[in-house]
């Protein structure tokens, strides 16, 4: 278990600033659509980012903040599929 603590709003209103859950590691875990995974960002692979997957495809996951808001959130329309390998957990 990975003890995470959601930082932002792009979650909202699922997931709120200050929020905590516990994430379970994705290894032999199926990733589905509607799934809330944490991962290293992209971008910025030391900032830990929480996302729901949109999309499973074959090299990686497309991934949106719940949040109804297109500022609120960075995610797959800014930086592409997110790579299997950039998995930490997902919110069971």
């Amino acid at each position: 278990m990975i003890a995470v603590v959601v930082i932002g709003d792009s979650m909202w209103p699922t997931l709120r600033d200050g929020d905590t859950f516990d994430a379970v590691s994705y290894t032999n875990q199926v990733i589905n659509k509607g799934d809330i995974v944490v991962f290293n960002d992209p971008t910025h692979p030391s900032r830990i980012c929480v996302k729901r997957v949109v999309h499973v495809k074959q090299d990686g996951l497309f991934v949106e903040g719940d949040n109804p808001d297109p500022t609120a959130s960075t995610d797959s329309h800014n930086y592409g599929l997110v790579s299997f390998d950039l998995l930490i957990g997902m919110k069971r």
